[in-house]
């Protein structure tokens, strides 16, 4: 157990972020899969979940959850994916 002051706060925070954390992965991962899975059954649906699933995956670059780069290449995969 942190015993200062400073050690404390840390934990405090560190709890805190690894909530946000989590929950922004398991969104990111639902709407991926969400995606996949429709790109299976339903072409016209999975179309219009696209723009959904680029909003979530530029929501995640943009707080820094991810790269840039990967969510270009998630972005890049996905559509590569509905276009099969």
């Amino acid at each position: 157990m942190p015993k200062t002051k400073g050690a404390k706060k840390a934990l405090r925070q560190n709890v805190r972020r690894r909530a946000l954390n989590l929950s922004r992965e398991k969104t990111l991962k639902d709407t991926v899969k969400k995606f996949k899975k429709l790109t299976i059954s339903e072409k016209t649906e999975a179309q219009a979940f696209l723009k959904d699933a680029y909003k979530a995956i530029d929501k995640m670059a943009k707080v820094k959850f991810i790269k840039k780069g990967k969510a270009d290449r998630m972005k890049s995969r996905l559509a590569k994916k509905l276009a099969k």
